[in-house]
């Protein structure tokens, strides 16, 4: 898992340095970023699921 997340961290600081103007660097962090929002939102409805779920038994 280190290594997936070290090999990603490497190509995003190589797109940065590549890259054509500001607009194009800002577009890769949010991009990067999505999939950890994602993420968050799913693990908080699944936890709010279940909570919901307890109290109606």
């Amino acid at each position: 898992m280190k290594l997936l997340v070290f090999l990603q961290q490497t190509a995003i600081e190589e797109k940065l340095k590549n890259a054509p103007d500001g607009g194009y660097q800002i577009g890769v962090l949010i991009g990067s970023l999505i999939p950890f929002i994602i993420l968050v939102g799913l693990a908080y409805w699944m936890y709010y699921a279940a909570k919901k779920r307890n109290k109606n038994l």
